[in-house]
């Protein structure tokens, strides 16, 4: 029987490959908390989302110079270039804006849980676009994360730590869908630009974009807030943007996008907690329940990827 065994290099190189997804989930579930203390200094979404993306810039212009050293010249059409910039702006400029948008009206856990419905829109896209067949099981995945949904949502209708929940949710679940087709779209650019450069590009484009809006919107101005914003901002970048972006990249190099959905699937979970630890939040069993709903729905779509 030991010759059917995985080798020892193998189960060590997936072991490395899931702590480093799970080390993303966690940084990643940060992201609503830090945004909802932030946002109790009065500051304004886009103000907030620019702070966080030129904080990191930096580190995405410095690790792409780095890689062009390093790996051969990039080899793409005017139109692939073009195709690059708008899938960088779906996915970290509207997306994001519409996610930090949504932040300023429901809870933390809450929107981690309506967030996680992006698995889903990414088969139906497929679907859509690809043609792909949906089988019993992805269906039943479907299924398991919309009843989760609405069973963690339902209860909050109604409650006081929500200041319009209708309008926050549209606006989260909307991002999620806008991520969705980022996704979707990004397969063709990263297997010929490679993940992390495109990851960079991608970055460096809508950081552009977001200071343009925030220069519209607000003239840039910027240097108006407290001192803690701009310490929960640089948290941002290098803890929520920087550091999982690449966490989850070589992860999945390591274990597949299918394992990495899998493991990931913990991030309401991480949410939830912090949220009740730093934002005195309070999880109902309903929205437990429905939290476990969606996550077993997402572990199904993430489980049946890997086949």
């Amino acid at each position: 029987m030991t010759g059917l065994q995985p080798p020892s290099s193998s189960r060590t190189t997936y072991w490395i490959g899931a702590l480093l997804v799970f080390l993303a989930a966690f940084c990643f579930a940060l992201k609503g908390v830090l945004i909802k203390l932030a946002y109790q200094y009065q500051i304004d979404t886009i103000s907030l989302l620019t702070l966080r993306m030129v904080f990191a810039l930096p580190f995405y212009v410095f690790i792409a110079l780095k890689l062009s050293k390093r790996l051969p010249p990039v080899q793409l059409s005017t139109r692939n270039w073009l195709m690059l910039a708008l899938l960088g702006i779906m996915g970290y400029y509207i997306a994001s804006y519409m996610n930090f948008l949504g932040l300023v009206y429901i809870t933390a856990s809450l929107e981690r849980i309506l967030l996680f419905v992006y698995p889903t829109f990414v088969l139906l896209l497929g679907v859509v676009i690809y043609g792909r067949k949906v089988n019993r099981l992805q269906l039943l995945a479907v299924l398991l994360t919309y009843s989760g949904i609405i069973v963690a949502f339902v209860p909050n209708i109604g409650s006081g730590q929500q200041k319009d929940v209708f309008l926050g949710a549209f606006w989260v679940i909307l991002s999620g869908l806008v991520y969705a087709v980022y996704l979707v779209g990004s397969d063709t650019m990263i297997a010929r630009v490679g993940s992390q450069r495109y990851t960079c590009y991608a970055m460096i484009v809508a950081t552009l974009v977001i200071v343009i809006h925030c220069l519209i919107a607000n003239g840039l101005d910027l240097f108006r807030f407290p001192a803690p914003v701009y310490q929960l901002a640089l948290l941002m970048a290098v803890l929520v943007t920087v550091i999982p972006t690449f966490l989850i990249a070589e992860g999945i190099k390591r274990i597949g996008s299918g394992n990495a959905s899998i493991v990931a699937s913990i991030g309401p979970i991480f949410t939830i907690i912090l949220a009740t630890t730093f934002l005195d939040e309070t999880i109902t069993l309903y929205q437990f329940l429905g939290t476990l709903l969606v996550l077993f729905g997402v572990f199904l779509i993430g489980w049946k990827g890997r086949k």
